[in-house]
């Protein structure tokens, strides 16, 4: 006991326990507080690396259609279901060359794969004068940046009509 102003003040230690109480609620905060921004930096860099993948496969085929117009007709045309069938190894693609199953021809491209199957002629498609035929050809291609894989496919038609040869996308979709 201690004499404060001539009166006994017992000291009980009441101010400590109310500063590690006070002390162990703001660590609590803190800690909760990280836990959070830790969590959104994670779903930011998963929303980041699905858009630089999407946009490394919507290059992919680009450059696939770029590669029709040159050399389109060149291109062997599948004869059977499963060769025109959308490729299925393109949902666990790591390198490029050709597959033994689907006969598509991989090409690298920087972060990624694109593919282009010769589909044999088309008509009355969407997007076109009807009864016009035309060569069809799909450009599948893989966007990889992280841990996201984007697979976009399109079907892609060469027209000739009026002495001119054009080129239409007529399908478009994301498939992973």
């Amino acid at each position: 006991m201690t004499m404060h102003g001539g009166i006994r003040v017992r000291q009980a230690g009441m101010v400590l326990l109310i500063s590690l109480v006070f002390l162990l609620v703001l660590s609590q905060v803190g800690l909760s507080s990280i836990q959070a921004a830790v969590s959104q930096q994670k779903v930011a860099s998963s929303l980041w690396h699905g858009n630089q993948s999407f946009q490394t496969a919507e290059s992919g085929l680009r450059l696939g259609e770029s590669a029709v117009q040159r050399s389109g007709l060149g291109m062997p045309v599948c004869h059977s279901i499963i060769r025109c069938a959308p490729p299925a190894e393109a949902f666990s693609l790591t390198a490029a060359g050709t597959n033994p199953a689907s006969a598509v021809t991989w090409l690298a491209l920087k972060n990624g794969f694109y593919g282009i199957q010769s589909l044999g002629e088309g008509e009355g498609l969407a997007h076109l004068p009807p009864r016009s035929p035309a060569s069809l050809f799909r450009v599948t291609s893989v966007g990889l940046a992280g841990q996201s894989r984007t697979v976009l496919e399109t079907v892609y038609a060469r027209v000739e009509e009026g002495g001119r040869v054009r080129f239409r996308r007529v399908l478009w979709r994301q498939l992973q």
